[in-house]
């Protein structure tokens, strides 16, 4: 073979290696750097308005050397521009729930995980935190009963905190309890535990949102997998009546508001009972105060809908948050469902005749997640997906459901 020949070979395999270099650094670009980047979560799950229209809210992120998933709490000013953030940098993965302000102290609901692994036993223990009015850390208590536990709501009462939750079983861990289930806490200002009661299934049972209302407390819930569920309770801890809707989707009733006459709860409805959620509706259902159930309403789109979050605006509609999922044919496989989500804001009278509905949907995926009136103006929660990762954002509407802007 000529020498010319032998260069000509040499410089073909020279540049076939350089393509196999360039081609594994960019895998190893695409499976390493590209994912980290795609991993990064960041959400607002509830918030509350404060005297001087600024803004509390909590959720969690991964904003940290570990990227673990770590508690969050962030004061907006009135133009919800962020003043100060702070994480609950303890422990590994962490969220808070809910919030609210107690005087010069905010006090923050939520879970951690007290081990890097999160299917080990005792791993996910409920969260009560006291925090300065410029976010310093200034108490906190733990709670744990069968291993899975969380807070996600808290009132504020002249002698201590309303706290709801669960304490449930891990999902493969086998066994029964009483002691278990959704749980309703009286905390004195000092994070001591006054009284606890417990209601329902120790591997499903939660409640997710309550109020009181003229002497008593009304809490929202589920019970088993697919029964939703609403309970009365004296403000001492004592029961008084609970009733259940059948069927709901795993998460139960998750909304409760009044307007003086009724009660309101928002969730989402099971249409056929079985083990999937593909097919279910937004729903909002009526009680009177001994818990009898009056009607409903539900609205239907083309996949999975619910509703999130209620309140009662000052001209006394009904005004709900959620989310609808669409099923997305071309990421689907034949061994996974994709859904593409939608934010839903959607508004009734007292008689729960719908007079308003917008969607949110200007991202990949949107899940807004709790709302308030301010003014003349909805603001509303929630989380978005951009190339893969999820970034928190503040919503405001008008109260005639126009889009004003996005924060």
């Amino acid at each position: 073979m000529s020498k010319k020949y032998r260069n000509l070979i040499k410089c073909i395999v020279v540049i076939c290696c350089l393509i196999l270099i360039f081609d594994l650094i960019f895998i190893i670009y695409q499976h390493f750097f590209k994912e980290k980047e795609s991993v990064y979560f960041d959400s607002i799950n509830a918030f509350e308005v404060l005297d001087n229209n600024s803004i509390i809210a909590v959720g969690s992120n991964s904003n940290n050397d570990k990227g673990y998933e770590k508690a969050k709490i962030t004061l907006y000013d009135y133009n919800y521009n962020k003043i100060w953030e702070t994480l609950y940098n303890k422990k590994y993965n962490s969220s808070f729930f809910n919030i609210k302000k107690d005087k010069d102290q905010f006090i923050a609901v939520g879970s951690y995980e007290s081990s890097k692994q999160e299917h080990d036993d005792s791993v996910r223990s409920a969260l009560i935190a006291k925090y300065s009015e410029d976010g310093k850390l200034l108490a906190e208590k733990s709670f744990q009963i069968l291993g899975n536990s969380k807070f996600t709501n808290i009132l504020v009462v002249d002698d201590g905190y309303l706290v709801i939750g669960q304490s449930v079983y891990e999902d493969m861990t086998l066994g029964m309890s009483k002691d278990g289930g959704a749980f309703l806490i009286k905390y004195d200002k000092n994070l001591n535990v006054i009284w606890q009661k417990n209601y329902g299934g120790s591997k499903s049972g939660i409640y997710n949102d309550f109020l009181i209302h003229d002497g008593f407390i009304y809490v929202v819930g589920k019970d088993s997998s697919r029964l939703g569920i609403i309970s009365k309770y004296t403000l001492d801890g004592n029961i008084v009546s609970t009733n259940q809707y059948q069927l709901t989707d795993t998460l139960g009733f998750t909304g409760i508001a009044t307007d003086g006459n009724f009660l309101y709860v928002v969730g989402s409805k099971k249409i056929k009972e079985d083990q999937n959620d593909y097919d279910t509706d937004a729903l909002i259902v009526k009680y009177d105060f001994d818990l009898k159930y009056i009607s409903e309403n539900t609205y239907k789109g083309k996949g999975m809908e619910r509703y999130n979050k209620i309140i009662t605006d000052t001209n006394s509609n009904l005004v709900v948050v959620g989310q609808t999922g669409i099923y997305d044919q071309k990421k689907s496989t034949n061994k996974l469902n994709v859904f593409t989500y939608d934010g839903i804001l959607a508004k009734y009278n007292s008689n729960l005749d719908q007079v308003l509905i917008e969607f949110y949907g200007n991202e990949e995926d949107d899940y807004l997640t709790d709302i308030k009136q301010n003014n003349k103006q909805y603001l509303i929660s929630g989380y978005s997906t951009y190339d893969g990762s999820y970034l928190a954002k503040i919503i405001i509407y008008t109260t005639s459901g126009k889009l004003i802007e996005t924060k």
